[in-house]
């Protein structure tokens, strides 16, 4: 009687943190548990992993920019930083926000439960001795925290001089991290065997992934399409997706551009490289969410795979033999449990990795299906998640300004060198003139052989002339509801002017603004529409 009370009240939650957190821990993890998805996939996770702040992870091979990256962004050094040509940084760093300067290092990382890192102890001394914290007052600290990698290496040094598995630590991080940068240096594209491991063990987050090639100042513009084009072939052998990955290219330090040549789209790409970084804090109950339903269409496939394999196994004789029967049989397990359950090809674990870990396991000790457990699963995915949806809503549209600040962020903000200050539509922002007026003698030329009326022309004949630019009706209408300052379905010479000072904007490449700016605004109405 209980249970069915429980099954039919709506689970009501104060905030995403907490329904995440209460969801996980009454719902997902009894079924992660039973099925050994710990042992075969990923750490329980913790009430951290619900509270942290966005995090972003670098990865790059050595001298690609990734410390300097950093240090560009939060405009100050942080503790254990170490930058130069060779392969400098041997270390994880976790750069995160704290009251005082300091460093903590792995070993004493990994017990604090205020932290999201208890899990790496897993990886055991070799590990955990090429971690640490760097913590100190930052204001770009106080929105996301930043993970520094070691540098990938080629050849067999990469494979031998670790002592822990490189690539399973990438992959753990990639699991908690909101944005993973890789980081490609102009000059060295070579993608080197370790690093296409690294990027295949990133296989499962492309949505978190995005690309910056850095050092792009130091060649020229044709030397930069060629890179581009090898890093885009490159890269598409890799991550073998039909989608083309995000590129952003730059130069990401605070040096002066060696060759000044593709300036404007180097501000450009940076500019949307910032946008998206700035929307980390915005978005991370979503992303927290999305990872909570990716994990749990993965525990019900484990729930699947070892109570089928349980299933199957003898209850007295022939234990072991029939273990390697059923594990070399893998994929046939995959295809009968995806026709049963409906389930889509890619929501199934790699065969190989797998099989690979099934050999250490005992399959007596693996548990039978037990729907309820299932049940519950399907139940917050199918009821629970939904309301938590609405709930992310609510709580972005009462904190809409949840941004990254402070930093490289603020000098792109405002100010003559915010990006497009004095292009477009922001000519003539700061000038006592009107920007219009200097090519104002060409555009009543054309004005007064349009007869004009009063001093005025019509819609009709002003028409005529605008669809010169052969712009689309759309844009040519939005145009003129600006240019008709005076809203009377007319324009006089001034509004005239300003319609083809906008066609030019448009034309040049630029947005149009939703408003017409006070500097554009005709000398002649400036009194009229600021009263209105």
């Amino acid at each position: 009687m209980f249970r069915k009370n429980m099954k039919k009240d709506p689970e009501l939650f104060q905030n995403v943190s907490e329904g995440l957190r209460r969801l996980y821990r009454t719902k997902l993890f009894p079924l992660e548990d039973t099925y050994r998805f710990h042992d075969f996939h990923s750490p329980a996770l913790e009430d951290a992993d619900f509270d942290n702040k966005p995090m972003v992870l670098l990865v790059g091979q050595y001298s690609t920019g990734k410390t300097t990256f950093i240090r560009h962004l939060m405009e100050q050094d942080f503790p254990g930083m170490r930058i130069g040509p060779e392969p400098t940084t041997d270390s994880f760093i976790a750069v995160m926000h704290g009251d005082q300067e300091g460093v903590i290092p792995g070993n004493a990382l990994v017990v604090d439960p205020k932290k999201p890192f208890r899990k790496l102890n897993a990886f055991g001394n070799a590990f955990l001795n090429r971690f640490m914290c760097a913590q100190m007052p930052n204001p770009v600290l106080e929105s996301i925290s930043i993970i520094d990698t070691p540098g990938i290496l080629s050849g067999e040094k990469q494979r031998i001089s670790r002592g822990y598995d490189f690539a399973a630590v990438l992959e753990w991080f990639a699991e908690r991290v909101d944005r993973i940068i890789l980081l490609f240096d102009a000059h060295k594209l070579d993608i080197s065997d370790e690093f296409s491991e690294v990027i295949r063990a990133l296989k499962n987050h492309e949505d978190k992934m995005r690309v910056v090639l850095n050092k792009a100042d130091q060649i020229s513009t044709q030397q930069l399409m060629r890179v581009y084009g090898a890093l885009m072939w490159s890269l598409g052998k890799i991550i073998n997706t039909p989608e083309v990955v995000r590129v952003y290219i730059g130069s990401f330090w605070t040096q002066p551009l060696l060759v000044p040549d593709n300036r404007k789209l180097f501000e450009a790409e940076e500019q949307d490289l910032f946008l998206d970084i700035q929307s980390l804090p915005r978005n991370a109950a979503l992303r927290k969410l999305n990872d909570l339903i990716k994990r749990a269409r993965l525990a019900k496939v484990q729930a699947y795979i070892i109570s089928s394999l349980k299933k199957d196994m003898p209850s007295v004789f022939g234990k072991e033999s029939k273990k390697k029967e059923l594990i070399a049989n893998l994929g046939e397990t995959y295809l009968r449990i995806e026709k049963e359950h409906q389930i889509s090809p890619g929501d199934f674990p790699k065969l190989a990795k797998m099989q690979e870990l099934l050999n250490g396991q005992d399959f007596s000790k693996f548990a039978a299906l037990k729907p309820k457990l299932l049940e519950a699963v399907e139940d917050m995915l199918a009821n629970d998640i939904a309301r938590l949806m609405a709930l992310v809503r609510q709580e972005e549209a009462a904190m809409p300004s949840q941004i990254v600040k402070g930093g490289a962020f603020e000098g792109t903000m405002s100010g003559p060198f915010g990006h497009g200050y004095g292009e477009g539509a922001s000519e003539g922002i700061d000038e006592m003139e009107w920007v219009v007026g200097r090519d104002k003698p060409t555009y009543d030329e054309i004005f007064y052989t349009l007869s004009p009326i009063n001093g005025k022309v019509s819609g009709a004949a002003a028409k005529k002339e605008m669809v010169k630019s052969k712009l689309p009706n759309t844009v040519l209408g939005k145009i003129w509801k600006l240019a008709d300052v005076d809203k009377d379905g007319l324009l006089d010479d001034e509004e005239f002017a300003l319609a083809n000072h906008l066609i030019k904007v448009k034309l040049e490449g630029h947005e149009l603004p939703s408003a017409l700016p006070e500097h554009l605004v005709p000398p002649s109405k400036r009194g009229t529409v600021l009263e209105d």
